[in-house]
């Protein structure tokens, strides 16, 4: 039977989501986990993947297993795995629902401050005071549709096309020195998110204009937009699904 994990986690001391053998990663972790419980390997397929550092608030992964599924195995999990990671659902779904292929959306939020905050360090990134939000915003609109993001994509990776669907890109100001930038789509690719903060922080600062920003999509060429966003700021917050693949 097949079943989706929904689970969030601090990834600030793992090296990235999936399992990679130069670090330690929360698959590796959570997989432990399962495997002490169910007594068995149980393989997670991730609806995606984060990289060293990013969080995710709300992050989904498949598993199949041929024997009974405790009615406690969240709490159980939770009760093994470390502070940083923590299981929120085990859900039965349909035998062919796959957790990365079937999410219709994907939100990111990357949040910033301006202060020096102990609390805040880990979730968001700090940066210097003096951004222009209207103008981030305005270039932001220019994300929003279905087009080709190679300009924010890491170079040498395996995606067989560079078109994403934009819904939401936008920037809100939460309080004096805080600011998030909500970014949903049907799919991201590699570092694509941090690349195009990194790139919004160049309007912010008056080193691009809406019409610079607009060809560094154009352009289709990583080395024309900016900096990579550190990670800290990012977490993944929502993947929807269709309804069809829970069972009732």
């Amino acid at each position: 039977m097949r079943y989706f994990i929904e689970f969030a986690y601090d990834g600030t001391g793992y090296h990235g989501s999936q399992s990679q053998p130069n670090g330690v990663t929360v698959q590796e972790v959570m997989e432990q986990a399962f495997a002490t419980i169910l007594r068995t390997p149980v393989p997670l397929t991730f609806a995606g993947r984060t990289d060293a550092g990013v969080h995710a608030e709300c992050m989904v992964a498949h598993f199949d297993t041929a024997q009974a599924v405790p009615a406690n195995l969240a709490p159980r999990l939770n009760n093994l795995l470390p502070s940083s990671i923590a299981v929120r659902a085990v859900t039965p779904v349909q035998p062919d629902a796959h957790a990365r292929f079937d999410a219709l959306t994907r939100t990111y939020r990357y949040r910033i401050t301006t202060r020096k905050d102990p609390f805040l360090a880990v979730t968001h990134a700090r940066v210097a005071e003096g951004l222009d939000f209207q103008a981030m915003n305005s270039a932001a609109e220019l994300l929003l549709g279905r087009q080709d993001f190679t300009s924010f994509c890491r170079v040498h990776t395996d995606a067989k096309t560079m078109i994403c669907d934009v819904r939401q890109a936008r920037w809100t100001i939460d309080s004096d020195h805080t600011a998030t930038f909500t970014i949903t789509a049907d799919r991201f690719l590699r570092n694509m998110v941090r690349a195009v903060v990194g790139t919004l922080f160049e309007v912010g600062r008056g080193h691009l204009t809406r019409e610079q920003f607009a060809a560094v999509i154009a352009a289709r060429n990583r080395c024309s937009a900016g900096h990579s966003a550190p990670a800290e700021g990012l977490s993944l917050v929502e993947i929807t699904y269709p309804e069809t693949i829970f069972n009732s």
